[in-house]
């Protein structure tokens, strides 16, 4: 006599797929450090973070050693030594700046570039959601894992930079030079993180990690290479000099600066210039007018320099987080199955 027997019903209440209902039990954030510490676990033990960070490492340590000696006869009579490693070039190393500038977006874009897609390809994105763990704790904490690794990453050059300092100067760096090394910290995190969150965009986008990979150094090549270009003939054409009237050419230089401050690298090289090199008392363009009564090559006192580079700073939070947000709705619409 034939048994009837009862199969098992597919338990689909976990994976969270918007359509499925419209509310959901718990906190969207359950699970979510513990992504965060899964995935640093992950891109610090990952191969590809080895040998970015030793390149990083061995940069920092050439760029130091030319900067030192470079320095070493100036410590009495200059009072940012400790500035001056960031900013000082000796042919043929270029500055330290220059180098964290073309390394900190390779960083970040390895880090995130298979963040999603990478999880799809394995086959364990179902697996993942299947936990208690909704799709706002996942990507989140995939960002944030990315972001506390890159924050991990500079400042243990940026303390090794102050150690071979010491050792090379033999003096203590002041109040003041920690204190804007510490904000150039900051604002080169959040540039990494510009990236950081671009990469996730694209690895929600495309299920090739290849592809993302590909797409995001196409991004960044862009904004580093052609958008100044593009931003000059954008200004030409939109604010054409007609007369030659020195209201139109400021007028055209204008635009062509603020077209350029789109751009994450135009806001960080910016942010470096006023932070690093104290003397600098405006990033846009400065009429002999607006000069009477300052003191020319007097250093900005700290407070001002943070004064000045603010609408920088503001930009680079704020075009990670509108990234950020745009690959949370896209990952929030797609539709995943086992």
């Amino acid at each position: 006599m034939a048994q009837s027997t009862t199969l098992p019903q597919p338990i689909e209440q976990n994976v969270h797929d918007p359509a499925a209902s419209s509310t959901r039990e718990g906190s969207p954030w359950t699970g979510l450090w513990a992504v965060v510490a899964k995935e640093m676990a992950d891109h610090l033990s990952s191969m590809r973070m080895v040998i970015l960070e030793v390149l990083i490492v061995l940069a920092a340590l050439g760029t130091m050693y030319a900067a030192t000696h470079n320095i070493q006869q100036t410590t009495s009579q200059d009072q940012f030594l400790y500035l001056r490693l960031f900013t000082t070039a000796q042919s043929p190393l270029p500055a330290f700046v220059s180098l964290l500038a073309f390394f900190i977006p390779l960083v970040s874009i390895a880090l995130a570039f298979d963040a999603v897609n990478g999880e799809f390809s394995r086959r364990t994105m179902s697996r993942i959601l299947a936990q208690p763990i909704y799709r706002d704790a996942l990507l989140l904490g995939k960002f944030l894992a990315g972001l506390f690794t890159l924050a991990l990453v500079c400042t243990a050059i940026w303390l090794l930079i102050f150690g071979m300092g010491i050792l090379g100067l033999g003096v203590a760096p002041g109040g003041e030079e920690v204190a804007r090394s510490l904000m150039f910290l900051l604002a080169t995190i959040f540039y990494g993180g510009i990236w950081l969150a671009l990469a996730l965009v694209f690895s929600v986008v495309f299920r090739q990690s290849a592809t993302a990979a590909l797409a995001s150094i196409a991004a960044w090549l862009f904004f580093t290479v052609f958008w100044g270009i593009v931003a000059g003939v954008l200004a030409q054409t939109l604010s054409p000099i007609t007369y030659g009237f020195p209201q139109e050419v400021l007028a055209q230089a204008n635009l062509q600066l603020g077209l350029s401050r789109v751009s994450p690298n135009t806001l960080y090289a910016e942010s470096m210039v006023a932070l690093l090199n104290p003397e600098v008392r405006s990033l846009g363009i400065l009429l002999t007018s607006q000069m009477d009564g300052a003191v020319m090559g007097a250093p900005l006192p700290f407070g001002q320099s943070v004064l000045l580079i603010w609408p920088e700073i503001t930009g680079l939070i704020a075009i990670t987080i509108l990234l950020f947000a745009l690959a949370y709705v896209l990952f929030q619409r797609q539709e995943i199955r086992a």
